[in-house]
């Protein structure tokens, strides 16, 4: 910071989202929601964190050098978060996403600066819903660019950067705000990066916490169970594959959320509590709720607001 008042990057300002009571959707219920708005970050998405991590991770390590290209698979947000963190750094950056997600997504890393490359999705799947085998097609041409250009790749599914992020900041931050009183963090299964990274955190300052992991009620893939349909509307994870970077021994057990349960709280968010956020932030509050109506009756429960409702006005979340 050069003061009080001014930094010399929007890359500085990522990170320290304010966190909030949603005592209005829990209106009835015993136990609380507290949820940080990972949206007002500068790339309205939690992604931005990982971002500025594994860049300066990175440099810091010396395998990124000056002016060299970095390419990365995304659905749409650490893209967004790289464009960023890559335009005030100095670095070209090309994106590569499948057809499937969002069409807002491409156009705001495109704005942002980004190459933006849009990879078909496989036979059989619909435009919103990108499954595991949608994300390998889109790996294997990030792969190529990768290669032809002598690129960084950010490698958001491999790169302890990702972890770092949240272990580091996010949970940190989660223990501050809420002044320790925290019996219940849950996260949907993305990359797992959010979910590792602030569940280590947590269980650093009290080992008890429950961690829960929430999935796409067709995609169970984490908990072993048989995934009835690949395809579903809850954008930015439930890939059906395995995750690197989920350290599965921390998961108390895991919450399976319906894409029509992902949609109604999401709006619910958004006329109760003012909180314009997308699908998977939706699946974090239906999946809260759930444990209040039940096991986690009187808890209190923290979890990350992921991303802003602005990002799926082509969906039919908000329609």
């Amino acid at each position: 910071m050069i003061n009080n008042l001014m930094f010399s990057g929007v890359h500085q300002v990522i990170g320290n989202t304010p966190m909030v009571h949603l005592s209005r959707i829990t209106e009835g219920l015993e136990g609380n929601i507290f949820a940080k708005l990972e949206y007002l970050n500068p790339g309205f998405s939690k992604k931005d964190r990982i971002g500025l991590q594994i860049i300066e991770e990175a440099e810091k390590a010396g395998i990124l050098e000056p002016g060299q290209t970095v390419v990365e698979l995304t659905s749409g947000n650490t893209g967004t978060g790289l464009a960023i963190v890559c335009g005030v750094k100095g670095y070209k950056f090309v994106a590569v996403m499948s057809k499937g997600n969002s069409l807002e997504r491409a156009r705001m890393m495109s704005a942002l600066g980004a190459e933006v490359v849009l990879v078909d999705q496989a036979p059989g799947s619909s435009v919103g819903q990108v499954s595991g085998e949608d994300l390998a097609k889109v790996e294997e041409v990030a792969q190529q660019i990768t290669k032809e250009r002598n690129a960084f790749r950010a490698d958001q599914f491999n790169h302890v950067g990702n972890i770092h992020a949240h272990e580091y900041f996010t949970g940190e931050e989660m223990w501050k705000q809420s002044n320790g009183e925290i019996d219940v963090f849950l996260d949907f299964a993305g990359s797992g990066g959010t979910f590792t990274g602030c569940a280590k955190a947590l269980k650093k300052h009290n080992p008890t916490i429950r961690c829960y992991l929430v999935e796409p009620d067709t995609a169970p893939y984490y908990s072993n169970k048989k995934p009835t349909n690949p395809n579903h509307k809850i954008q930015g994870g439930g890939y059906s594959m395995e995750l690197p970077l989920l350290d599965k021994n921390l998961v108390t057990d895991y919450i399976h959320i319906t894409n029509d349960e992902a949609t109604k709280v999401a709006r619910e968010l958004a006329k109760k509590e003012g909180i314009f956020a997308g699908f998977s932030s939706g699946a974090n509050v239906a999946a809260a709720l759930e444990l209040l109506k039940g096991r986690e009756k009187g808890a209190n429960i923290v979890l990350t607001i992921n991303d802003s409702g602005l990002k799926y006005l082509s969906t039919d979340l908000y329609e």
